[in-house]
C-alpha cells in the first residue's frame, strides 16, 4: 500500500512542482500605482521643465514620453517644443552635430511621437545623416542602436546619401550590432562584462527583427544575461551602481519585445522590475538616479517612459517605439486617458 501510494505521489507533487514553477509572477505593483506614478512624475517633468528644447535632457526624451503617453498637456506645451527645435534646426543650418549622430536619431524619434516627419522638418532631412552608415556608428554600438530606432519608429525609407562612404540599410545596422555580442551575451560600449543598459537599448532596437534566427538568438542570449545581472531588489547595477534608468530601459526592452515586465525571468526574491523602478521615486518630486539621492529630470525621464511603455504593454497597444503602425482596435476600448490639469503659465 506504501508502494503504492507513494507511486501516486511521486507524479502528483512533480506536477505541482511543475505547475508552480510555470505559474506566472503575481503582480507586485498595481496598475493603479503605476497609473498615479506616471501622472505625477508628468506634472513633476513639465514643472522642471516648463520649456521643452533642442537636447537629450528637458528635450526630445521628455517630450517622446509625454507623446506617447495618454496625458492630456496644455495645447502649446508639446508645440512650443516643435517650433523652439524648429528655430534651432535652422540656426544650425541642419547640422545638430558633426559627429554625433544620435543626435539625429532622437530628434527624429521626438518629431515621430508628436506626428511630423523628419524626413522635411525645418527645411532639413534629418534622416539623411543617418543613411551615412561610417559616420553613425563612428559613436560605436550607441549609433546603430539609435539609428534603427528612430528609422523603425516611422517605418522610414533610408535616404540615398550620396556623401556616404558606406550607404546605410537596416541589415547593416543590425549586423553592427549582432557582430558586438559579448561571449555569453549582452552587449557593451567596451570592455567584456555585459551592462543591463546598453544590453537592453541593443534589445530595443532588435525588437522589430525577432524573425530573422541570428537576431533572435543573440535576443534569447541577452534575455539570458540580463536575467542573471538581475538583483534581488529586481533592479540593476551599471558602472557598480544600482540605479533607475538600467531598470527603466530594461521595461522598454521587454514591452518592445512583447514581454510582460512581470515575466517570471524578471522576478528576483519576489521584486519585480516596477517594484525596483519605484523604488526610486518620491512623490511629487519625480525619480532619483541612485537610492536615496533627489530627483533629477534624466532619471525621471527615463523612468517615466518606462512607465509608459508599461501602459501602452497593458493597454494592448503598440510599443513606446513602435509609431508607424497603426493602432490595433481594441486598443482604443482599452484605453486609460489620464489628464493632466495644467494651467498656462510660464510657456505651458
Amino acid at each position: 500500500m506504501k508502494k503504492k501510494l507513494k507511486k501516486l505521489l511521486i507524479p502528483l507533487l512533480a506536477a505541482v512542482l511543475m505547475l508552480g514553477a510555470a505559474a506566472p509572477a503575481q503582480a507586485a505593483v498595481s496598475r493603479d500605482t503605476i497609473d498615479a506614478a506616471a501622472r505625477d512624475t508628468a506634472a513633476y517633468l513639465v514643472k522642471a521643465v516648463p520649456k521643452p528644447a533642442l537636447g537629450a535632457v528637458g528635450g526630445e526624451w521628455l517630450v517622446l514620453g509625454l507623446a506617447r503617453s495618454s496625458i492630456t498637456l496644455a495645447p502649446d506645451y508639446l508645440e512650443g517644443y516643435k517650433k523652439s527645435a524648429e528655430a534651432q534646426v535652422k540656426q544650425l543650418k541642419g547640422v545638430l552635430h558633426v559627429r554625433k549622430y544620435s543626435e539625429y536619431a532622437r530628434l527624429a524619434l521626438a518629431l515621430t511621437a508628436l506626428g511630423y516627419n523628419p524626413a522635411s522638418f525645418g527645411g532639413y532631412n534629418l534622416l539623411l545623416p543617418l543613411a551615412d552608415h561610417d559616420k553613425t556608428v563612428w559613436q560605436g554600438i550607441n549609433g546603430a542602436i539609435f539609428a534603427l530606432l528612430a528609422l523603425d519608429s516611422g517605418d522610414y525609407a533610408i535616404p540615398r546619401n550620396k556623401l556616404a562612404a558606406t550607404q546605410a540599410t537596416r541589415e547593416l545596422y543590425i549586423q553592427y550590432i549582432l557582430a558586438r555580442e559579448l561571449t555569453g551575451g549582452g552587449f557593451n560600449l567596451s570592455g567584456a562584462a555585459a551592462d543591463p543598459d546598453v544590453t537592453a537599448m541593443a534589445l530595443q532596437a532588435l525588437a522589430k527583427y525577432q524573425d530573422q534566427t541570428a537576431v533572435a538568438g543573440a535576443i534569447k542570449r541577452a534575455l539570458k544575461r540580463l536575467s542573471a545581472l538581475q538583483g534581488k531588489d529586481g533592479g540593476f547595477t551599471s558602472w557598480s551602481a544600482g540605479n533607475c534608468e538600467s531598470v527603466a530601459q530594461v521595461i522598454v526592452a521587454l514591452t518592445e519585445l512583447g514581454i510582460s515586465p512581470e515575466d517570471s525571468r524578471f522576478v528576483k526574491n519576489g521584486k519585480t522590475l516596477a517594484d525596483n523602478l519605484l523604488s526610486f521615486y518620491t512623490k511629487g518630486k519625480g525619480f532619483a538616479h541612485g537610492a536615496g539621492g533627489a530627483a533629477n529630470i534624466m532619471a525621471s525621464e527615463q523612468a517615466f517612459y518606462a512607465l509608459v511603455s508599461m501602459q501602452r504593454y497593458l493597454d494592448g497597444k503598440n510599443s513606446l517605439y513602435r509609431m508607424g503602425e497603426e493602432e490595433s482596435a481594441d486598443s482604443a476600448k482599452t484605453e486609460t486617458t489620464l489628464r493632466l490639469p495644467l494651467k498656462k503659465a510660464g510657456g505651458i
